[in-house]
């Protein structure tokens, strides 16, 4: 038998919280990120739009998303750095069209 009885709402919950936060923190960064990528891959590649504008789009997007579901500074500095390495990435496809 049990030494000590139940009793509602004396468990620590800490643990569990803290895991279920980062897992919903963690979810929604890794689906913001998805839709910003195959939003962009759709625009730029799929219709046909020039790829700054839908840079643009996608950041204004990325900026828009972070400011309305709260998500801090690191989000911010999160979308900066995915869009200077959509800017490298561009810098290499314009290179090797240059060299073929």
């Amino acid at each position: 038998m049990a030494s000590q009885e139940y009793h509602r709402g004396e468990m620590d919950i800490h643990g569990q919280k803290a895991t279920w936060d980062g897992f919903i923190t963690g979810s929604t960064w890794g689906s913001l990120i998805t839709i910003m990528v195959v939003g962009y891959a759709t625009l730029a590649i799929a219709i046909g739009l020039n790829w700054v504008v839908a840079l643009g789009l996608m950041a204004i997007l990325g900026f828009g998303a972070g400011l309305f579901l709260n998500l801090g500074g690191r989000w911010m500095a999160t979308v900066v750095v995915m869009i200077g390495l959509a800017l490298v990435v561009q810098a290499f496809i314009w290179l090797f069209g240059v060299l073929l």
